[in-house]
């Protein structure tokens, strides 16, 4: 353990701790940009910095150890002006006029800080002015909005270990681009939206929530993903009575804030107008909707119909990934003790 004093406040901290979490332990606001727990330290953005005693110049947190015996003031004049400096740099280059239209509107954490720090531009930068790309299937990219804070590069090599996207060129010419500078698509993305998540800005979007504004959510859902085995839990975003969108969350225990295409992308499958809402049964030749008592009756009755006739091993069963491990539990306890057999098999034994 190392002592440190931060604002006043003495700490012990674990030595190796971040200067960020060990200042955030101690009760300080520190803004960031380009910082993400999950993700490596990039010091990118330079919001986080501090004044510690004997450093020359300002520290970024998110990129320092903690040592023993360290004093920091997070929050002097020099920190705040350093801050609103940085800001206003970033705004000077960023299309602020498309706030007003802009669909990360109330969760832009740019905007959150410019608010938080009263930050208008005054300096007249250049302007970026990049094609919107609407090719991907998953998400809207504008690159005119992008800071370069780097976290969806981390995370596409990092979390999902793809490499997709990288920074090129370099200067104010500096971007976030695919392999030959092509168009982020399903030729050279798995689209499973990790991005999105990390993104501070609008400059990468959910097409989901094109068109809704974070206030107009109803009320969000939290669940478990249907699509395998794995567990992951996130929250379905409910709109007028409507699933419109699925957003991850960080406390999930299995997948963090890690979602894949089929579990961010699905609500296709939940609002199709072909999906199934009742049993149908064939009667001559055509399926009519029945009740579900009616369904579970029809099935007990051949079950015990075909046990009867030829044996229980004439029965088998085919388990899913898609369902809970309790479920798929229960379905073979039903196919041993209900029906006798031990025909069971499951479509991810491989």
């Amino acid at each position: 353990m190392i002592k440190l004093n931060i604002d006043g406040v003495d700490i012990e901290v674990e030595e190796g701790t971040l200067l960020l979490d060990a200042c955030r332990q101690a009760g300080a606001r520190i803004p960031t940009l380009c910082h993400d727990d999950n993700l490596s330290h990039f010091g990118g953005c330079r919001m986080c910095v501090v004044e510690v005693e004997g450093f020359r110049n300002l520290v970024a947190t998110c990129c320092t150890k903690a040592t023993d015996g360290m004093v920091v003031r997070t929050n002097t004049e020099t920190v705040q002006k350093t801050r609103r400096t940085v800001l206003d740099l970033l705004l000077s280059n960023h299309p602020v006029e498309d706030c007003l239209t802009c669909g990360k509107t109330g969760e832009c954490e740019l905007q959150d800080l410019a608010y938080e720090y009263n930050v208008r531009p005054s300096f007249h930068g250049e302007k970026k002015n990049y094609e919107v790309e609407a090719r991907n299937p998953v998400l809207l990219r504008d690159q005119s909005k992008c800071i370069l804070c780097g976290k969806c590069v981390r995370v596409c090599k990092e979390v999902q270990v793809t490499t997709a996207i990288d920074f090129v060129s370099r200067g104010f010419e500096s971007k976030i681009a695919a392999g030959f500078d092509l168009p982020l698509s399903d030729e050279n993305c798995r689209l499973c939206g990790q991005c999105i998540s990390v993104c501070p800005t609008g400059a990468i979007l959910n097409k989901h929530f094109i068109g809704t504004r974070p206030w107009e959510i109803d009320k969000k859902v939290r669940t478990t993903c249907p699509f395998c085995g794995t567990g992951c839990t996130f929250d379905l975003n409910v709109k007028d009575g409507k699933v419109i969108g699925v957003t991850p969350t960080e406390d999930a225990v299995v997948n963090g804030t890690s979602l894949c295409v089929k579990g961010r992308s699905h609500i296709d499958l939940i609002n199709s107008p072909d999906r199934l809402k009742t049993p149908l049964k064939k009667v001559d030749g055509e399926f009519v909707p029945i009740s579900w008592n009616e369904a579970l009756k029809t099935v007990a009755e051949n079950f015990t119909r075909i046990k009867e006739e030829y044996g229980s091993d004439a029965l088998a069963g085919l388990s899913s990934a898609r369902t809970t491990n309790e479920d798929n539990y229960t379905f073979q306890k039903f196919m041993r003790v209900a029906l006798g057999t031990n025909n069971v098999d499951h479509c991810a034994r491989t």
